[in-house]
């Protein structure tokens, strides 16, 4: 009897030295922005994946847009005393206070996907070539139209993303930087005048305030004139724009839709691609973003200096950020099924 008692008593501190070891990476926190996007739940879902693959715990949160509820997510993830933060962040100017609590606990920050600013407590930033998503948008519009051989002038009308998002301007930078040739040749003409993040900003992102922008550009500036093109930054923006266009008989036989872009290759515009609808998209793949994050996770735990490619671009105010970029791809109607399904980031019945 005395033998199998001490045989258990081993086998319980081999147990609970087991689990012991398997909690002994601490806990991660994450601060989402919303779950009102597609993209962000996977953005979750993928990191929560990563790090308890690598023995973490994953603490996730979602502010649904609402700033002061990111604010307490983080404070609250602070109080808790996690071993990082990653923070994609709402309004990335509205940290610097909850992260100078977090500096003075000891907790490195991440910034993930949408730079940190005003704020020297932000240690590394893991996102894609933001620039370069603004590159292939406009360059799959400029294809589209055929203005590299010479056919024009068209009409375009521009979109940009949230001002409060440090990435809009990399989208619409890097857009202008493809298009601007073009709008001074005046083989583009952008009916409405409206130029500049301040006049074509989107307002966190949202698809009923672009589609309501729509509506009043088609009403104010093509009576008799057609839209060839519509610059959008992101997906969600793009259904609101189509939804608009489909109102006043675009997307028809009789009038197809304009050459709209987007990103993130969100489902409902995958499946508006398919239908012709849609022109294109550009796709991060999250699952690759989570890996990079996770592997900086693992090089700060360790007291060691975390992989990084850039250290010039990102300058939120205050510091250069370091930063790891991934390369953005644009997603059409030609190769969808090879960068989506083929991938195993879709299942083709979720397109179809």
């Amino acid at each position: 009897m005395k033998f199998l008692k001490s045989c258990a008593l081993v086998l319980a501190l081999a147990a609970a030295a087991v689990s012991a070891h398997a909690q002994s990476k601490g806990t991660i926190g994450i601060a989402m922005p919303t779950k009102s996007s597609a993209r962000w739940i996977s953005d979750g879902a993928n990191m929560v994946k990563e790090l308890q693959a690598r023995g973490y715990k994953a603490d996730l949160q979602y502010a649904e847009d609402e700033i002061p509820n990111q604010l307490a997510q983080i404070e609250n993830l602070i109080t808790k005393g996690v071993k990082v933060l990653v923070v994609a962040a709402i309004d990335g100017t509205t940290l610097s206070k909850v992260l100078q609590n977090a500096a003075n606990q000891g907790i490195k920050v991440i910034a993930y996907d949408r730079l940190i600013k005003g704020t020297k407590n932000v240690d590394y930033y893991a996102t894609f070539d933001n620039f370069q998503v603004g590159v292939l948008q406009a360059g799959s519009i400029v294809d589209k139209l055929g203005l590299k051989q010479g056919k024009g002038p068209f009409n375009i009308e521009l979109f940009g993303g949230s001002p409060d998002d440090n990435n809009a301007y990399f989208f619409y930078d890097g857009a202008m930087s493809v298009l601007k040739p073009y709008l001074d040749s005046g083989k583009l003409v952008i009916r409405s005048k409206q130029l500049g993040m301040n006049k074509v900003g989107t307002l966190r992102w949202d698809g009923a305030t672009a589609q309501a922008r729509m509506d009043n550009l088609l009403s104010a500036f093509f009576g008799t004139e057609k839209v060839h093109a519509v610059l959008s930054p992101y997906d969600g923006i793009s259904i609101g724009i189509l939804s608009s266009l489909k109102g006043v008989g675009y997307c028809t036989a009789k009038q197809p839709c304009p050459a709209v872009s987007g990103q993130d290759a969100e489902i409902p515009s995958v499946k508006s691609i398919l239908k012709g609808e849609q022109h294109s998209t550009i796709y991060k793949d999250t699952r690759e973003l989570a890996k990079v994050t996770a592997s900086m996770v693992d090089a700060l735990v360790a007291g060691k200096t975390p992989e990084v490619n850039d250290t010039k671009t990102y300058n939120n105010g205050v510091k250069v950020v370091p930063a790891y970029l991934l390369k953005p791809v644009t997603v059409d109607a030609s190769n969808w099924k090879a960068l989506l399904v083929d991938s195993g980031y879709y299942k083709e019945s979720q397109l179809r």
